[in-house]
């Protein structure tokens, strides 16, 4: 009988720990941990383009991408950078590196750029080319 105890308190213990290392449900991160570090190489794959992120202070972070995806939003979906929810028009972007901006809360949002010119599609839709930088950057609209 104690055995079979021990063995169930260790069960549970594991778990619990577990559970303390699993992220928010809400999709909060923390803070101090984000996924993408200055000059880091993320991911795996055949192509490989350029990502930087500029904060609303100025400061920015660039990273080299490698991936298989078709598009610059699955990419960065999949190394856990970018989230959203999808939209009328698309994946609206609340969340990039960590850091959240959404315009109806605080009138911030997250500009995407191509090659330094403001997309005219969304990163959802937008095919990785080799060799191209893609930036994303909170703006207060």
């Amino acid at each position: 009988m104690k055995k079979i105890l021990a063995l169930v308190l260790a069960l549970v213990l594991a778990l619990s720990l577990c559970a303390c290392g699993a992220p928010a449900a809400d999709g909060a991160v923390d803070e101090g941990a984000p996924v993408v570090t200055d000059g880091a190489t993320l991911g795996e794959g055949a192509t490989t383009f350029a990502l930087v992120i500029k904060q609303l202070d100025g400061s920015s972070i660039s990273a080299t991408i490698n991936t298989d995806a078709e598009t610059v939003g699955e990419a960065l979906e999949a190394l856990g950078i970018l989230k959203g929810e999808e939209g009328p028009y698309g994946i609206y972007i609340k969340e990039v590196n960590g850091v959240t901006a959404v315009y109806e809360e605080d009138g911030t949002y997250w500009g995407f750029y191509i090659d330094g010119e403001y997309a005219m599609t969304g990163a959802d839709v937008t095919p990785v080319t080799a060799g191209a930088e893609y930036t994303f950057a909170v703006e207060k609209g």
